[in-house]
């Protein structure tokens, strides 16, 4: 039997594609929400207009869907909400932490020589 050699770099490669896989699945996830909550809809005056008519309400739909997620998205980009969780997440990073630290001594060191 064939032993998988997993050292700390092939870990942490592993985690990476599944970080990635994530997001497409995170895709397929929220398709399939918005199929069942349609589904919900179905005995409704709505549901049976949106079920009646799917060559129009379709697109309606991902344009709708679309228009929503662009609108969430600038709103996300105004209040900053995202580079938050960024900054909070690097302050937490050891390599990040070792580097701000390596530029405020450069900077210091800078400091001391031009006066």
């Amino acid at each position: 039997m064939k032993h998988i050699k997993a050292n700390k770099n092939t870990l942490i490669r592993w985690k990476v594609y599944i970080d990635r896989a994530k997001m497409y699945v995170g895709y397929i996830q929220f398709f399939m929400i918005c199929l069942v909550l349609l589904e919900t809809y179905r005995e409704t005056n709505l549901g049976s207009w949106i079920f009646d008519n799917l060559v129009v309400s379709i697109p309606l739909i991902i344009l709708l869907l679309l228009a929503t997620a662009l609108v969430v998205g600038r709103l996300d980009t105004i209040w900053g909400l995202r580079e938050e969780e960024l900054r909070n997440s690097a302050v937490s990073n050891p390599v990040t932490r070792d580097i701000l630290s390596n530029l405020q001594e450069i900077n210091n060191q800078l400091k001391k020589l031009k006066e």
